[in-house]
């Protein structure tokens, strides 16, 4: 690849753009195969609760436990992986990362009763949550600002791929063999992937000895786990009736609200408090990332893209199953041709905003991601299949061209010091933007449907009007995206390293 620089009296002269550390591709790879392993392990258990209810005799609000301590556990422990991955060596994280997430398979699989497949869970999101701001991190480390959007599309692979091929996979397997299956075919590529890593991984860039904050943790502990966990259960107390067993809530409407309340104000004081810290270079998790306004405006369009994706992979299902009336394994598969697309398009849209920044990517994703909400938002009982089919691919379309600019730009846009934390509030804040997602949109589906059934319609049309609804929300919250995706640029470290196209 090749770089522009301007000359003196030869005018424009052509140099080699520095290329890829090859150590440090060898560690993304693996670092990408990992991630996809552990998102797409993350998003198996939905489908596989009502079995698991059934063969571990344990009644609906216990089994959703699954799904929701795996969440806060990824909330608990993402907001500190700023300070881990400053202590510990890129060898170190990883290895202890996947580690966490194999011995957490292994206890799942070999479970004898829910506490133990419980217990096997959270150590697996232990592990998941340090996987993805690491993967962030190293690329971000180690690949040379021309190419990152070719390397961050693949990142973009992983994060579209996985949760939409993990429902699909889990009805296929439930179908066919028992739920145990879904964790005896993840080992083995765990196991090999931790093994590899052993072997070839070598440390990238140099480790600090930054202080651990106690209180930081304990806040951000409460805070962040407080907050997912009570949006989780307030999408689920409403979507009792009209939603899957899986979404059956463990608290009342009124007890999640409170839950959500008490975390925004112990949140506030973290915030506060890393504010204090950061004077010293103390933080737990250093907010002065907030100080780049490209950040910024990019995190605010992550989170809003994450909302709506996060929110249509659980309220699309519920509409396809309990309105159109097809199977869990079917309505996987109406999603599975836009997650394809994604994987797809992901280098491409990549070197693409390598070589013509973010607004030629963004403006036009964000619009197909707001238009397909908007369709979603006129779906009857009645709407053809195919119809759905070609929205959801229309909608993945965008999301591919949404993230890619947003990774780059977000996280180029600050110091490198910074990279680490930038790349644990990008993860949280889609751990929280992803549990409003699916609050926001289930809850208004399950109010709107119950409703609409008191008032004498079927279920059917019920399901339908609170589908229309929810998604005429998550339309006009993505017309906020579209806005700001006006604002975003390429970072200034970023541009003229980006290779000539002939012409140009």
């Amino acid at each position: 690849m090749t770089a522009t620089h301007s000359g003196t009296d030869s005018g424009t002269i052509r140099v080699p753009a520095p290329e890829i550390d090859p150590r440090g591709m060898r560690v993304i790879w693996l670092l990408l195969i990992a991630a996809f392993v552990a998102i797409l392990n993350e998003t198996t258990m939905t489908v596989a609760i009502p079995h698991l209810n059934a063969d571990l005799g344990v009644p609906p609000e216990l089994g959703q436990w699954l799904t929701s301590a795996f969440m806060l556990t990824m909330a608990i422990v993402i907001p500190t992986t700023g300070f881990l991955l400053q202590r510990l060596t890129t060898r170190g994280a990883f290895l202890l990362a996947m580690s966490l997430f194999t011995a957490g398979t292994l206890l799942c699989l070999v479970a004898p009763g829910f506490s133990f497949l419980l217990l096997g869970r959270i150590v697996q999101a232990a592990g998941t949550a340090i996987i993805m701001p690491l993967l962030m991190t190293t690329v971000m480390s180690v690949v040379p600002p021309h190419a990152r959007g070719r390397i961050m599309g693949r990142v973009g692979i992983v994060i579209s791929l996985a949760p939409a091929i993990g429902p699909t996979l889990s009805g296929v397997i439930l179908d066919v063999l028992t739920w145990r299956w879904i964790f005896g075919i993840v080992l083995p590529i765990s196991i090999a992937a931790l093994a590899i890593g052993a072997w070839l991984l070598t440390n990238l860039g140099e480790t600090s000895r930054a202080p651990l904050d106690s209180p930081s943790v304990v806040l951000s502990a409460l805070g962040f786990g407080g907050l997912v966990f009570g949006l989780s259960q307030l999408g689920g107390a409403h979507g009792a009736e009209a939603a899957t067993e899986a979404e059956t809530a463990v608290l009342s409407q009124g007890a999640a609200i409170g839950i959500v309340v008490a975390a925004a104000a112990v949140l506030a004081l973290f915030v506060w408090r890393q504010l204090r810290l950061a004077r010293r270079d103390d933080a737990l998790l250093d907010l002065r990332v907030f100080r780049s306004r490209n950040f910024t405006v990019a995190i605010v369009v992550i989170t809003v893209i994450s909302l709506a994706m996060f929110g249509t992979f659980t309220a699309l299902p519920l509409y396809l199953q309990n309105v159109v009336g097809l199977t869990a394994t079917e309505s996987g598969l109406v999603v599975l041709p836009g997650a394809v697309m994604m994987g797809l398009l992901g280098p491409i849209v990549g070197r693409i905003y390598d070589v013509r920044g973010p607004l030629v990517l963004l403006v036009p994703g964000t619009l197909l991601v707001a238009a397909t909400l908007g369709f979603y938002a006129t779906v009857t009982e009645h709407t053809p299949v195919v119809a759905l089919v070609v929205a959801q691919t229309t909608m993945s379309i965008g999301m591919a061209m949404s993230f890619t600019p947003l990774f780059s730009a977000s996280l180029g846009s600050l110091e490198r010091r910074f990279y680490s934390h930038g790349s644990a509030v990008l993860n949280t804040l889609q751990q929280v933007a992803g549990a409003a997602g699916v609050a926001l949109l289930i809850t208004t589906m399950s109010s709107v449907s119950a409703t609409g059934v008191a008032e004498g319609l079927s279920e059917a049309a019920a399901g339908a009007a609170g589908t229309r609804t929810a998604f005429l929300i998550a339309a006009l919250v993505a017309v906020g995206a579209v806005v700001s995706a006006c604002f975003i640029r390429k970072p200034a470290d970023q541009e003229g390293d980006a290779p000539a196209l002939p012409g140009h």
